[in-house]
């Protein structure tokens, strides 16, 4: 089975996507609020309307003219930008600078010219003059616009001056994350991301799927594969689905080099957790089941997918599948109080009893599956996470979920992912 990440949030599209759609939005928002067609030296505010501005003599008389050829429908755009170095050749003091930032921004958007914009923003910040409610927005298009440069460094930093001024559209936090990950710092963008999510839950506040996912993907794609985990256990935590838990399943799988029992109960978690959503997956469970091993187990899955449409009735290899596990299921289910007496007298060997636990389990019986893996889990030279794991699962199968839980959150080592998925899905049985 292959993961398929186009399932998820692809590393740059996204990001870049998302940004097209902000600026898009932004360009019309900064003309509308900001208002930049005279500073304020040439409006004859009122005192009480704001503090008394500082303009240099020099400043004033280099800015007039070119003030004044704004005004001209259509404007020049090339005399305009030929006009701009004496203008900021003059400025002298902060709100100097302010009036000559707003200017170089509104030639850059007659021109549409990015670099002319992102440069006159870069000097209304700068000069510290901007007004409080006009601050966040400046930091936030400076920072759209740096990140378009690529120029990820100041991106971020412009992004996080404007949340912490309060901006809060478009997803900021998100876009400074994705300015981590443009950067291929993903790790440091991984743990920025955790962080904020975590603080948006400690707060009781709802985090956007679309986080989860970016995060699920920039871990999993760049083969940071604890990461990977974490937010595939955040991501059926927070939104379960079958594909949720589908891509879950897979992304535990692909991460560590599982062996078929590890892949067996993997599997078993995702069909109960409606995450079988192929046929591959299918075959991926019944190769690890085995028909002549756990026949039970392998006719109902077959069964199963036959019944929901997601195998193939015409697939020799599944009919065969289905035919020995048939013809071994009699036999089985025939010897099967034997194991259990065997496994149940004190001097039975712990491979007696796990053996046991895996007959009955298979056959849906969880009751006695789980005497027998609680059993196991004290005898010397147990499995301990494989039988932990099991005893789990029987106690999830009873609908012991508090038992189950406690039970996986025991299990260490290479199982800990997957029983740390059996822990989310235990709590969503039980309501929590």
């Amino acid at each position: 089975m292959i993961f398929d990440p186009r399932n998820l949030v692809a590393r740059k599209s996204r990001g870049s996507s998302h940004l097209a759609l902000a600026l898009a939005m932004a360009t019309g928002a900064l003309v509308a609020t900001a208002g930049f067609a005279e500073p304020a030296y040439a409006q004859k505010k009122k005192k009480e309307e704001a503090p008394k501005s500082n303009y240099s003599k020099e400043f004033i008389a280099a800015y007039s003219p070119v003030s004044e050829m704004t005004k001209v429908t259509p404007p020049d755009v090339a005399a305009l930008k030929a006009a701009l170095p004496t203008v900021l050749a003059a400025v002298q003091t902060p709100d100097d600078r302010l009036a000559a930032g707003s200017l170089v921004l509104q030639v850059g958007q007659f021109g549409q010219d990015t670099a002319l914009q992102y440069q006159g923003l870069e000097l209304m910040i700068a000069s510290g003059k901007a007004a409080a409610d006009k601050a966040p927005l400046y930091n936030f298009f400076a920072g759209q616009l740096a990140y378009n440069a690529k120029d990820y460094a100041k991106a971020r930093n412009y992004i996080q001056t404007a949340y912490d001024l309060g901006y809060r559209e478009n997803d900021p936090q998100l876009l400074i994350a994705q300015t981590y990950f443009n950067d291929d710092q993903y790790a440091e963008g991984l743990k920025y991301l955790s962080a904020i999510i975590d603080a948006k839950q400690a707060a009781g506040e709802p985090v956007d799927e679309a986080w989860i996912k970016a995060g699920l993907a920039n871990a999993y794609n760049n083969k940071l594969n604890a990461q990977a985990q974490d937010y595939a256990r955040r991501y059926v935590s927070m939104y379960p689905s079958q594909t949720s838990w589908a891509d879950a399943v897979a992304i535990v799988l692909n991460t560590n080099n599982y062996e078929y029992p590890e892949i067996l109960d993997l599997m078993r978690l995702a069909r109960r957790a409606d995450g079988l959503r192929d046929a591959q997956l299918y075959k991926e469970y019944l190769e690890a089941a085995d028909p002549r091993r756990l026949p039970g187990e392998v006719v109902s899955l077959i069964d199963e997918g036959y019944t929901k449409g997601k195998l193939d009735r015409s697939d020799t290899l599944i009919s065969d599948w289905y035919k020995i596990a048939k013809e071994r299921e009699k036999v089985d289910l025939a010897e099967l109080p034997s194991y259990g007496a065997d496994a149940r007298k004190p001097n039975a060997t712990v491979k007696t009893v796990v053996a046991a636990g895996d007959a009955y389990l298979n056959y849906g019986k969880a009751a006695e599956a789980e005497e027998f893996y609680s059993k196991a889990a004290g005898m010397p030279g147990a499995n301990t996470p494989l039988v932990l794991t099991r005893l789990g699962i029987a106690q999830l199968d009873q609908g012991k979920y508090a038992e189950a839980q406690a039970t996986f959150n025991k299990v260490q080592g290479a199982r800990q992912a997957i029983a740390n998925l059996y822990s989310v899905y235990a709590t969503q049985k039980s309501g929590g």
